[in-house]
């Protein structure tokens, strides 16, 4: 159990190979061997690298990669570059592949229960885990089939993991939360922790508890140091599919739906609804008991005030569309040129008012 398993990386690739690989069509010298991949404007001469919009294409004028993986429907004419092109329906997806292909495949553990984890009553494991050092699973708790839980990890009483599931080093997991199977959770993350509940009796604040729990669907990710509060009643709810990055608070009593998109910092606070295929963008922040509306579109530091139907993308504070948000800033960024403006034609109105009142 102290070592791992994990495919050697390979050296080399020719620009042939990794077409095939990624099945794109080469340009170039398809014999070009590639010792690395890196970003763009980090590569170095042996690296692959790769382009996914349009607007980056000039920086392949500047890299130094020896080839560069670009979308078949890319425009490009003349790029001024000795380096490959290997064009492909997905340039991100495909880049990936290469990389895990020179990486190595991702680290794994043999089945097992480490010596040091901490296992208590009446708790139901399923087939070929992986349980590291310094983990506890508290009594009535049970973890499905193919489940990595890496070190120090916390399961409390009578939650449910269900079958390949990843838990990072860190994660705590309170007492009766479900979690459906094929789940992600990265390190740090705190799901189950009480909702923010309190009551101010005669000038002091007293904790309302929490009895609720906290519902986690199948093939969803969530990031390092995320929050999902169980509820006061009821269950916090995420659902299949969504993707929540690093640093973002769910309240207690929050329905999220399907495929939904939360970036880092997001914050939900308590009883809100939001639908399926949304999109929270970097520091959106909702306020509490609002529904949002499926595919809605919520722009950075954006501040959802009131209810949005579906279909929708908002920004500002308070978020309201999009379209009308960005002319009112556009109209603020010129208050300076309006108000030099304002002050000349007062200028000229008051010459004026003194020229007639002279005649």
């Amino acid at each position: 159990m102290s070592t791992c398993d994990a495919v050697p990386r390979r050296e080399a690739w020719t620009v042939s190979e990794i077409s095939q690989l990624v099945g794109g069509q080469p340009t170039g010298c398809t014999d070009l061997l590639i010792t690395g991949v890196s970003g763009i404007r980090e590569a170095e001469k042996g690296d692959i690298t790769f382009v996914s919009h349009q607007r980056y294409l000039p920086l392949i004028r500047k890299t130094r990669a020896s080839a560069v993986i670009v979308g078949d429907r890319m425009k490009i004419d003349d790029n001024g570059s000795e380096a490959c092109l290997i064009r492909v329906t997905d340039p991100g997806t495909a880049f990936a592949k290469v990389a895990e292909h020179f990486m190595g495949e991702a680290i794994k553990f043999p089945p097992g229960i480490h010596s040091t984890a901490v296992i208590g009553q009446n708790v139901t494991l399923g087939r070929n885990l992986v349980i590291r050092p310094y983990v506890v699973i508290e009594d009535g708790a049970a973890i499905g089939d193919d489940t990595v839980i890496y070190p120090h990890c916390y399961v409390g009483h009578a939650t449910r993991i269900g079958s390949k599931c990843l838990l990072y080093p860190g994660v705590k997991i309170r007492e009766r939360v479900s979690i459906g199977n094929n789940v992600i959770i990265h390190s740090g993350a705190v799901i189950g922790s009480d909702g923010f509940g309190f009551t101010t009796v005669d000038g002091v604040h007293q904790k309302v508890p929490q009895m609720g729990t906290v519902e986690i669907e199948d093939d969803v990710e969530i990031g390092a140091n995320v929050t999902i509060d169980r509820a006061r009643f009821s269950k916090t709810h995420i659902g299949k599919g969504t993707k929540i990055d690093n640093l973002v608070q769910i309240a207690h009593n929050v329905w999220v739906g399907e495929r939904c998109v939360i970036i880092g910092q997001s914050g939900i606070a308590g009883s809100s609804k939001i639908g399926n295929n949304v999109v929270l963008a970097a520091q959106a922040g909702i306020d509490g008991h609002l529904e949002v509306g499926d595919n809605v579109i919520i722009t950075g530091k954006a501040g959802v005030t009131k209810n949005i139907p579906s279909n929708k993308t908002v920004s500002g504070f308070p978020a309201q569309e999009h379209d009308k948000q960005r002319r009112e800033h556009i109209y603020i960024r010129k208050l300076p040129e309006y108000c030099a403006r304002i002050k000349e034609l007062e200028e000229r109105l008051s010459r004026l008012e003194e020229a007639a009142a002279n005649d």
